[in-house]
């Protein structure tokens, strides 16, 4: 692989919120790209995997998930935000880090910008909204 990849929900609204503030804001070669379009097999991903974390596949193969992942995300970045990645790996940021992912990806429905198709599974999203993410998709 020659670039790195983050991986997203990109079915949850908050989710892909963040991945534009990436977009916009973070300097970075990383592909971002939301699960439902990335070729999983490919990546070494599961949609279990997706579902649960955001994913970092690196162009080495490294793998991270949730925080870890984006603490990848942000060493891979400009100066600043490569602090901010440092950070995030520091062992007790990193310990708090994971429980506050954990609700977070949780209550995601609740974030400004989610919807209550983020709290559902993937199988119920698909089956009440389509697999585009729309009502009568």
């Amino acid at each position: 692989m020659e670039r790195s990849t983050f991986v997203y929900d990109g079915d949850c609204a908050f989710c892909t919120r963040c991945a534009e503030f990436i977009d916009r804001r973070i300097p970075t070669g990383v592909r971002v790209v939301p699960w439902q379009f990335a070729d999983l097999a490919a990546l070494g991903l599961t949609e279990a995997e997706c579902e649960e974390a955001v994913q970092w596949v690196g162009a080495d193969g490294s793998r991270a998930a949730g925080p870890d992942a984006i603490a990848k995300l942000l060493g891979d970045s400009g100066p600043l935000w490569r602090v901010a990645g440092a950070g995030l790996r520091f062992p007790p940021v990193r310990a708090a880090a994971w429980p506050a992912y954990r609700w977070v990806a949780r209550n995601r429905h609740r974030m400004p910008g989610g919807t209550a198709a983020c709290s559902l599974p993937q199988e119920a999203r698909e089956r009440l909204y389509g697999p585009a993410g729309r009502p009568g998709a």
